[in-house]
């Protein structure tokens, strides 16, 4: 047989996941312009985009922009899509080690972190992940149920996605027709009755993990004021000192947004987000019907430790405020994957810059490679994921050339597609996305909105028969 990644032996990779990290990896693969490849990606959801369809917030349109790219990747030869299709449920990890030479673990980080405290699991007392795809339609999370009938609701973290929660809750019914959120979830919260949204950090603002873009966003909401404590936007001396030499314009730049908001006085919208710096839940309480009804908040403070960083650490001073409603939104967690040695502690497939480990020997797993936040865990934006894909895309090349790939008994595309479609006969193919595509944005195009989404696997298949 001729050398793998000729013409007449294309070099075969199965992609687990559609994710920008899975996208990257193709793309990077089809860029070896010495080198014949066949990319098969797989998703156990019917259509692509991964964080991007189901992550990023629905009013922010320009980021979602990125897609066009992965759909340029999708249209290259040798790319071919298999939607709705799961790992460990229609295929398993010996299945594509028939069919491939390289297999490659991109399915991101789906679950969230916890935060340890009592109540935690009262009625009411929810993951911000879970949230998040349900209101941006992923067909897993249509029949989440949260009540938007309290009035006050805290959202515990500071990072982009505690704000994107923040602020969907404090949009108006108007605000939100604009974007793609799913129509189900539309309605859901153009009857809340939240007046009140409080968003929760353990540290101050110099050491706030949100962007600029994101704060200012909150500022200029139709009918929420942003508020944040006078006392708590002042930086101590140890942050003073990190920004006195303006080296880090986006810390400082934050910080001015943060303080600016501190300096305002309510201008009697409806809403109100109370950004608050140097807090941490400490225990939530629940009524009789076990529904969560009060946080209790820490006052912390900041310290410098041996390596330079700041920590908070707790004081002898709470708080209690009312919330009926409490997000978690404190870090993702990836989840094991069948057939495929994971770290725990992490949160992450056990690997070494992307290379597989076997999870007895710590030796490289040969022809199985990972990416993206399954792979470092859940740091960085989208574009991050493309020199992390490419990392482990040296190594698939490098390993390679030393010939140390899976030797398939079945290499052929044909026979890859054979399989998948026996095991799940309702797959779908990119042909198949890009008519449902057509067909979301034409009906949003209708209502003046960017697109109306179809949320579960059943929908689609139905609109693909008519």
């Amino acid at each position: 047989m001729s050398q793998i990644g000729t013409e007449s032996n294309p070099l075969r990779v199965a992609i687990i996941g559609a994710g920008p990290t899975g996208f990257y990896t193709a793309e990077h693969l089809f860029r070896q312009k010495e080198l014949t490849v066949e990319v098969d990606m797989f998703e156990r959801l019917p259509a692509p985009y991964g964080l991007v369809r189901y992550g990023v917030a629905p009013d922010h349109q320009k980021i979602k922009s990125v897609t066009n790219v992965y759909d340029r990747t999708a249209k290259k030869p040798g790319f071919r899509y298999f939607g709705n299709v799961e790992l460990g449920k229609h295929i398993q990890v010996e299945d594509l080690r028939r069919h491939y030479h390289q297999i490659v673990y991109t399915t991101g980080a789906q679950t969230d972190r916890r935060l340890g405290i009592p109540g935690e699991d009262l009625a009411g007392s929810l993951p911000a992940t879970e949230f998040v795809a349900w209101y941006n339609g992923h067909p897993d999370y249509r029949d989440f149920e949260v009540d938007l009938s309290v009035e006050s609701a805290a959202v515990v973290g500071i990072g982009n996605v505690a704000m994107d929660v923040a602020r969907i809750l404090s949009r108006t019914p108007e605000e939100l027709a604009k974007t793609d959120i799913a129509d189900y979830a539309l309605e859901a919260l153009s009857k809340s009755n939240i007046k009140n949204v409080y968003v929760l950090g353990r540290r101050g603002p110099a050491q706030a993990k949100f962007t600029t873009p994101e704060i200012k966003e909150l500022g200029e909401m139709a009918d929420a004021d942003c508020l944040v404590l006078p006392e708590e936007a002042e930086l101590d001396e140890f942050s003073q000192a990190a920004l006195a030499d303006g080296a880090d314009r986006a810390t400082t730049k934050k910080v001015e947004v943060i303080q600016s908001y501190a300096r305002r006085e309510p201008s009697g919208k409806s809403r109100k987000l109370m950004v608050r710096f140097l807090v941490s839940p400490v225990e939530l309480f629940g009524d009789e019907q076990g529904r969560v009804t009060k946080m209790r908040l820490v006052k912390n403070e900041l310290y410098k430790t041996e390596s330079g960083t700041m920590r908070p650490r707790a004081t002898d001073q709470f708080e209690d405020i009312s919330v009926g409603l409490v997000f978690r939104s404190v870090g993702y967690r990836g989840q094991a994957l069948p057939g495929v040695p994971f770290y725990d502690n992490w949160g992450v497939i056990l690997n070494k810059e992307g290379r597989v480990l076997d999870s007895e020997t710590n030796e490289p797993v040969v022809g199985e490679y990972t990416g993206g936040w399954i792979k470092r865990g859940p740091s960085g934006v989208i574009g991050t994921n493309k020199p992390d894909a490419l990392e482990t895309v040296k190594h698939m090349l490098a390993d390679l050339a030393e010939g140390k790939t899976i030797s398939p008994v079945e290499p052929s595309a044909e026979a890859a597609e054979a399989m998948a479609r026996e095991r799940q006969p309702d797959l779908f193919t990119y042909d198949d996305w890009l008519r449902l595509k057509a067909m979301e944005t034409a009906k949003g195009a209708a209502l003046g909105r960017p697109r109306v989404k179809f949320t579960s696997a059943a929908e689609m298949l139905a609109a693909l028969a008519e």
